[in-house]
């Protein structure tokens, strides 16, 4: 669990990323839906995947890597890697959309599937959001039906390769239908909670649920 006292550090990115959720900055007032157009409204292609954090990179080797789930669940989940990985694994094929306006097509990952999770933990009746906690300090809130998509999981592998530190390994959240910094780098634990709470980009201006298609990139969207 991250002490609320143990902020992360201000980069220069997070301050232009403030920035922009005051202006409203990429915003185009465009409406589409995923099912008519593969490419959200205000995005560009790219090859690349450009690396975005907090300025601070955690290096976690998968023998000190844990993952604890708590909060409204009826079991409490503490797994070493060990664990995590005994769990069943699932391989999804997904886009990325970033809130910065890029988009990647076709990355295949590999990890846990969220559903999957969530029948080892069990969430309680009164869950209706989780929070993400990442080893940077970083946090993000999600519905639990956002959490519990389709094609959402807690992926350890990208192509085929073991997640490299700098993309969030050894273990990240991904959610595609999201832009994507509600999928978690570095993650570190899940908790599951009866009411919403803000995280990191939203309490600074963001959209707590950040739907591509429908351009929430910022709060009031």
């Amino acid at each position: 669990m991250t002490d609320d006292n143990d902020q992360p550090p201000t980069s220069k990115l997070t301050r232009s990323k403030e920035r922009w959720a005051r202006e409203g900055r990429f915003l185009t007032g465009k409406t589409a839906r995923p099912e008519e157009q593969r490419l959200p409204p205000g995005q560009h292609l790219t090859r690349d995947w450009p690396v975005l954090d907090l300025g601070l990179m955690p290096r976690i080797s998968r023998e000190r890597w844990r993952l604890d789930v708590y909060g409204a669940v009826a079991n409490s989940i503490f797994w070493n890697w060990a664990e995590f990985t005994a769990q069943p694994q699932a391989q999804f094929l997904s886009d990325i959309h970033c809130v910065t306006t890029w988009s990647r097509y076709d990355n295949r990952w590999e990890g846990l599937a969220t559903r999957d999770l969530l029948m080892a933990c069990q969430p309680r009746d009164e869950a209706r959001f989780v929070v993400l906690h990442s080893h940077d300090g970083y946090t993000t809130n999600l519905a639990l039906e956002d959490f519990a998509a389709e094609d959402a999981l807690l992926a350890h592998s990208w192509s085929g390769q073991p997640l490299e530190e700098e993309h969030g390994g050894p273990v990240r959240l991904v959610v595609p239908h999201l832009y994507f910094w509600k999928s978690a780098k570095w993650l570190q634990s899940i908790e599951f909670l009866g009411e919403d709470a803000p995280g990191y980009w939203e309490v600074r201006g963001y959209h707590h649920r950040g739907d591509p298609w429908q351009e929430q990139r910022y709060s009031g969207d």
